[in-house]
């Protein structure tokens, strides 16, 4: 029920003219749970981390890259990637996923 309504919300706001990023109404709690959940095992996702595979960046330092962007992440997030596995995502959990990563700005 609360994701349809962020859904339902996410659309009157961008068909409204309000300039709302989908991005800024993202839930960073819902992204860190997916991100623990499907992107745990090759990256590190959590300070408290301990394993991951060694060719990937962690989800901090994507995040303290100078050119980051939520937006763009969630858009990267969403296209197919060779070298990361393709996982359905709904954009609403790229840009939960995107949100999460840019809340480990630091």
């Amino acid at each position: 029920m609360l994701e349809r309504v962020r859904q339902i919300w996410l659309l009157l706001a961008t068909v409204s003219g309000l300039g709302v990023s989908p991005v800024f109404a993202a839930d960073a709690d819902h992204g860190g749970d997916l991100a623990r959940r499907w992107c745990a095992s090759c990256h590190v996702v959590a300070s408290g981390q301990t394993q991951a595979s060694a060719d990937v960046p962690s989800f901090a330092s994507v995040a303290r890259k100078p050119d980051f962007s939520p937006e763009r992440l969630a858009f990267f997030l969403l296209d197919p990637h060779p070298k990361m596995p393709n996982f359905p995502l709904s954009r609403i959990e790229a840009a939960d996923i995107a949100a999460y990563i840019g809340s480990l700005r630091q």
